[in-house]
């Protein structure tokens, strides 16, 4: 992460010279976020498909899967700046970009609060809206001091937040933006032995015993909605379903790691604590 600090900063010294942009492109959902968190979304003229909040990003030109996009598709948007996370790629796509000309912003992509505030300074550089960065960040940790005052309704509870890209469950481990927002809401992964995002059997979802489950909007979908979520034999049988302790929230706001992260460890630290009917579903602001 720290590699990215003084490029960034020389970046910024020369941004404040250039012209601001006009017609950007985001290869990035937590990314899109921020832009439209300055109010700068007039200027978007193309999003990958992560990009997927708020709704109206939705409705922007799509250029593909920000780790596998179009060159053409950037190209044919005639952008001015492209803002992209330092997962996004092909790494020749990016090059092929520059040759062409185009200028290319890149950003740290890490679960992590550095890499949060670097990423919010450098969509604010880039846009030179240098002083609502500032604004930003500062927000941003205002927010999270708050927030550290406050503990969850059972400290160190057990959660496993379930993910689902094509109906098969997955589980978040660490190294991951679940992961760490639920370290920072006070909880405590189950599956904090293993190394990002893995299949999970229904017999190892039971074993797990979570006293919380955290899931979001499109792998409920793509499990089949609530109620056969909840009927899965191995998540029917974990103390979450059986105290109605099961949150759902927007894709991003648990993934992205982007500047509602302060929404997404409230809504978990006002998960129920004991049985309470229906199950959680949280909603994006």
């Amino acid at each position: 992460m720290l590699r990215f600090l003084p490029a960034l900063g020389l970046l910024l010294a020369c941004w404040a010279s250039a012209a601001a942009p006009e017609r950007v492109v985001v290869l990035g959902g937590a990314l899109t976020e921020i832009v439209y968190s300055f109010g700068a979304q007039n200027r978007l003229v193309g999003v990958d498909q992560s990009s997927v909040y708020p709704a109206a990003a939705t409705r922007l030109p799509k250029v593909g899967y920000y780790r596998s996009f179009s060159v053409e598709g950037v190209l044919s948007l005639k952008p001015d700046l492209i803002l992209a996370s330092d997962q996004a790629g092909p790494p020749e796509a990016l090059a092929q970009l520059r040759r062409m000309g185009k200028r290319v912003v890149i950003l740290p992509s890490a679960a992590n609060l550095t890499a949060l505030e670097q990423r919010i300074y450098g969509v604010a550089g880039a846009l030179q809206l240098r002083e609502d960065g500032r604004s930003k960040v500062a927000q941003l940790r205002s927010q999270l001091a708050q927030l550290r005052q406050h503990k969850p309704a059972a400290p160190q509870a057990s959660a496993l937040v379930l993910f689902s890209r094509g109906g098969t469950p997955e589980g978040a481990g660490r190294d991951t933006a679940a992961d760490s927002t639920l370290q920072l809401a006070g909880f405590r992964n189950v599956l904090a032995r293993q190394v990002g995002y893995k299949p999970l059997s229904l017999e190892g979802i039971a074993q797990l015993q979570p006293q919380y489950l955290v899931t979001t909007s499109m792998s409920l979908t793509a499990l089949g909605g609530m109620e056969k979520l909840l009927a899965l034999p191995g998540v029917a049988q974990t103390p979450a379903v059986r105290q109605g302790n099961v949150l759902v929230l927007d894709d991003l706001l648990l993934l992205g790691f982007g500047p509602r992260l302060p929404e997404a460890i409230t809504q978990l630290q006002h998960m129920p604590s004991k049985a309470s009917g229906e199950p959680q579903q949280g909603q994006a602001k």
